[in-house]
């Protein structure tokens, strides 16, 4: 069982920056893929970003890349959105998410355990 707990999130001016990060209970982190995800009102949840076990390999939603970036410590069992240039599209709840063994990296269904979500708000 893994229990993940994000933090970051807040309110940011269009052009701003956040970095969320979910730390994970339990000793398997290191064994975990890791994922990122987001919803925002009326719709549904989408990939954003997802990070490998030991952080050799990322992927990012094309919506994302060149902005955003995902990283791991798995000494803290954390991992982090390092989120820049803020668009007021970019508003929603952002969850993350941990697999062992994901089917694939960016449907949500692919993952066991997930965060409680937490708010990001683009204003412009």
């Amino acid at each position: 069982q893994v229990r993940l707990v994000e933090s970051g999130g807040g309110l940011v001016q269009a052009g701003g920056s956040l970095r969320l990060s979910c730390t994970a209970s339990g000793r398997t982190f290191s064994r975990h893929v890791m994922g990122w995800f987001r919803q925002a009102p009326g719709k549904e949840r989408v990939f954003v970003a997802a990070i490998s076990w030991g952080g050799g390999s990322t992927h990012y939603a094309d919506s994302v890349k060149g902005r955003f970036t995902i990283s791991r410590d798995n000494a803290k069992n954390t991992v982090y959105l390092q989120m820049n240039s803020l668009k007021p599209e970019d508003t929603a709840v952002y969850y993350c998410a941990a697999d062992a063994h994901p089917a694939n990296y960016y449907t949500p269904g692919s993952y066991d355990f997930w965060g409680q979500g937490t708010q990001v708000t683009v204003s412009s």
